[in-house]
């Protein structure tokens, strides 16, 4: 059945039930543990049934490993002209989302950082997230450059620009990320552009 609300006012709703979900899954995630925490207790403190927690997050692992800025990131990325350097293209995409969020979203995240430092099967995940994000960072050059979305060039160059920045700021990192990560991340991939310049 489809929501009668108007589409802005849906996405909100939906926007904002997704961060109630991950907010009190993080809360008693530090009170009781990871381990000992069921996706029945999260869903009944978010007020919500298991059945739409399951409709945002596929599993409870979820809840800690899904980056929602990543989105904004590819979209911020896609919305430059090929002109831009894929490098250029990367930063900008990132200025426009770490250097808008409030203090309350940084907490959010280091909070979600330290379950994720914490939880052996999280870390687990590592590698995959990894490859996820080389995916999505190379599709979206792609699509940007007009190219196919397999293409190896933009394939190669995404996943040098995510292992710059996985170098800088492990996932898991027990200090979190914090802004001041962001100027290291951006002088790493200044160097990056250049070691390409002098090949």
């Amino acid at each position: 059945m489809t929501s009668s609300l108007p589409a802005g006012l849906r996405e909100r709703k939906k926007a904002k039930t997704r961060l109630a979900i991950r907010e009190h899954a993080i809360r008693l995630f530090e009170e009781q543990g990871y381990a000992a925490t069921t996706v029945d207790q999260i869903a009944e403190a978010a007020e919500v049934s298991p059945s739409t927690f399951f409709r945002y997050f596929p599993t409870k692992e979820d809840v800690i490993l899904v980056d929602d800025y990543d989105p904004q990131i590819v979209a911020a990325i896609k919305s430059q002209p090929s002109s831009v350097s894929p490098v250029t293209a990367l930063v900008n995409g990132m200025k426009s989302v770490f250097l808008t969020m409030s203090e309350q979203e940084w907490e959010s995240e280091r909070r979600r950082q330290r379950i994720f430092q914490a939880v052996p099967e999280l870390r687990a995940r590592v590698m995959n997230q990894t490859v996820m994000a080389i995916d999505m960072l190379a599709e979206a050059l792609a699509e940007r450059d007009g190219k196919d979305a397999d293409d190896l060039t933009c394939r190669v160059i995404a996943g040098a620009m995510v292992g710059v920045v996985v170098a800088i700021t492990p996932p898991g990192n027990p200090n979190g990320f914090e802004p001041t990560d962001f100027t290291r991340i951006e002088q790493a991939l200044t160097i990056l552009e250049e070691s390409f310049r002098l090949r």
